[in-house]
Formats: C-alpha cells, structure tokens, sequence
C-alpha cells in the first residue's frame, strides 16, 4: 500500500538514473543541450545529414556529468535542416572527436545556424530554418575510462 510520504521519498542512491532525453526549441534550451553534450566523443561517420528528409542524426558517447564518471551512447538529431558545413574538422571516418559546445548564431527569425565545437578548433555548422533539436540516451551506462578535464582559464590575460 503507497501513502503520500511514500511518493514523496527520493529514489535511493543505487537505483539507476533514468535516460536523458531533451528537446531544444529555442535558445536557452539548446544550452542544456549543450551542457549535457560537453566532452561528447564522435567519429565523422557518425554524423549524418539526410537532405531529402532535411535532418541531421548524430550517434555520440556522451560523458554523464550529471551521473559523475560514466558514459552513454546517446543520439542528437536535427529538423529542418537546409544545410551542413564543417571547418578544420578532421576527414578520417574513425577519427574521435570530442564537442565542446553547442552555439545558435539566429538570422531571420526563426533560423540560423547551430555551430558544433569540437576541441582542436574545428567545427560543424547546421543551418536550420528552426531550433528542432532532440537528444535522447540510447543504451546503459558503463564506466568512463577517465574524467574529462579542462585547463583553467586566466582571466587575467588581456586580449591582444
């Protein structure tokens, strides 16, 4: 029998955190997005643009910040695309690659273009007519290898 102070105990420790799925329309949405993608791990090979349905489909290791020290296979996909660009990316089918951050550069209103960053200055640009970004977990947890870490930025330092 459930009381009311039953429904209200929190899930205990070990019980596994349920899948992440996020959907992203508008700015401030893509920027937990972004947060939950940082230090994602990709191959170009897993990153596909469909024209003729308009999309783009991205299958990543994501690096679960919020579970402290696992990975997940997760997908990112993209609607309304109308176009797709990459900069300084690398052109191997099997070369990793780890984003960094999700950026939305908005020209007339309601599209733009979502700029992908991904660490050694590369990045990948998706033009879209609107934001229309899910990202949903697609498997069990497994140990990370190592924790992602970032040097320490000195605020210091002027820009030239």
């Amino acid at each position: 029998m459930s009381t009311e102070i039953d429904a209200l105990t929190p899930p205990q420790p070990d019980t596994p955190p349920e899948p992440l799925r996020l959907l992203a329309m508008d700015v401030e949405d893509l920027q937990f997005v972004s947060a939950a993608l940082q230090d994602a791990i990709l191959r170009p090979v897993d990153i596909v643009w469909e024209r003729s349905s308009r999309q783009v489909t991205l299958t990543l290791s994501r690096f679960c910040w919020e579970c402290g020290g696992t990975r997940v296979m997760a997908a990112m996909q993209f609607g309304d695309v109308t176009a797709v660009k990459s900069r300084q990316l690398p052109r191997g089918p099997e070369q990793a690659l780890e984003l960094l951050a999700l950026h939305f550069e908005p020209s007339e209103a309601p599209s733009g273009q979502v700029y992908l960053m991904f660490a050694g200055g590369g990045d990948l640009r998706i033009d879209v007519e609107c934001l229309d970004v899910v990202l949903a977990d697609l498997s069990d947890r497994w140990p990370a290898r190592e924790k992602p870490s970032h040097p320490e930025v000195d605020d210091t330092v002027e820009p030239v």
